[in-house]
């Protein structure tokens, strides 16, 4: 709902409807879009409103329904949120006059949903015990190497639990051991071990492409849902630090090294198929085939967003080859030419012909970032290994 702006200087200029360019920019959206109604018609047509710009040097279309809002100008497409010219729209709606001269205010009321709080409390309340459980049936499907020489190492499985379980918990391992005890009760794990023994199992190399493996496993139930994907990367600081010499401040200055996470998502259900790693200053373009590629081999792919990171023709021919369209935005700099690469032209000419409904599609990229949030809110955006090498299962 339209309020009265709480901004004084707002109140001064909105009073005086010829304001200059320095004056408008003082004001709030809430604040322009009512100032864009008072001063200009806006025009209801079957599409939807057109909206004069701020300065009367164009137009935009808004859109608004019972559950929805958008509009087509820059603003709206990159901040997804309530821009001026939607709030000129609700300003208007908002003052109907009636066949009797009468003005009649409308008031917008919203829409709440409750809140199913004993499904939530009781999934927080089991959270911990249900991934035990399903991280004890998981890792049943890792085959034990067969014994050659030397002193037995434990079960591979038993390997794998406690690694993923002491990540899971957050705790230092001396802290993790009271976990390992619980796991040994329930019978999660054969065989108790020490937290130097978890220490150097987190360290093997060998474990690596099982936990690709079985990150595989887990997505598998959702194959017959999941046919559109987005693809993000994201960094995760080290304990380590670099130092580089400042010029501008004529000393030494430390920073955190830090490494990529790549990872492809399903955009209805936000289920991880496959991860990469890779090094600090590593191009995200090259993460794109393996992870694409290993996401085919079990699922159905439609469609993939990525951001511009991503934009290449290759890229958007091995998704071609997959039997899918891949969403990923143009540079400002790139032009339409082919260069053995018909996806990049018909493409291109889509994104600058129809690029409201281009960026429907790109816009499922968001789901990514949402994936990651998930994953930074419980393991937080830093690494507590010492070791370097991205590709230590550690990391994981």
């Amino acid at each position: 709902m339209v309020g009265k702006p709480n901004n004084p200087m707002g109140d001064k200029i909105l009073e005086n409807k010829n304001i200059s360019e320095a004056d408008f920019k003082q004001l709030s959206r809430q604040e322009r879009g009512k100032l864009i109604a008072q001063k200009y018609r806006i025009t209801k047509t079957d599409k939807g409103y057109l909206v004069p710009s701020q300065f009367n040097k164009g137009k935009y279309l808004v859109e608004i329904t019972a559950t929805s809002e958008k509009c087509n100008c820059p603003d709206f497409e990159l901040r997804k949120c309530k821009c001026k010219h939607i709030f000129a729209v609700e300003y208007t709606l908002r003052q109907e006059i009636d066949d009797e001269g009468n003005l009649a205010i409308t008031e917008t009321v919203n829409k709440t949903y409750k809140q199913k709080w004993d499904a939530y409390n009781t999934a927080q309340c089991n959270e911990q015990k249900l991934f035990m459980k399903l991280l004890a049936d998981l890792v049943k499907n890792v085959e034990q190497p067969e014994y050659k020489f030397g002193r037995p190492s434990l079960p591979l499985s038993d390997m794998i639990f406690s690694s993923a379980l002491k990540v899971y918990s957050t705790f230092s391992l001396r802290r993790f051991m009271g976990l390992v005890d619980l796991a040994l009760e329930k019978k999660y794990i054969d065989i108790p071990c020490s937290y130097v023994l978890i220490s150097n199992i987190m360290r093997k190399k060998e474990l690596t492409p099982i936990l690709h493996k079985l990150i595989q496993i887990t997505s598998l139930p959702l194959a017959t849902i999941e046919k559109k994907f987005a693809i993000d990367s994201s960094r995760f600081s080290t304990c380590r630090f670099a130092r580089y010499y400042s010029f501008k401040h004529g000393k030494d200055m430390r920073y955190r090294t830090w490494l990529k996470a790549h990872l492809i998502s399903g955009t209805k259900t936000n289920i991880v198929t496959c991860v990469e790693l890779s090094d600090e200053y590593e191009h995200d373009s090259p993460r794109f085939k393996p992870l694409v590629e290993k996401t085919a081999r079990e699922f159905r792919i439609e469609e993939v967003s990525g951001d511009m990171a991503y934009s290449s023709r290759n890229n958007l021919d091995l998704v071609k080859s997959l039997g899918g369209t891949a969403y990923i935005p143009f540079k400002s700099n790139t032009t339409g030419k082919a260069r053995g690469s018909m996806t990049w032209t018909k493409m291109y000419h889509y994104f600058m012909a129809n690029n409201e409904e281009f960026l429907q599609h790109y816009h499922l990229r968001s789901n990514s970032e949402t994936v990651f949030h998930m994953i930074k809110s419980k393991f937080r955006d830093n690494i507590r290994s010492k070791d370097r090498d991205p590709n230590k299962t550690k990391f994981f």
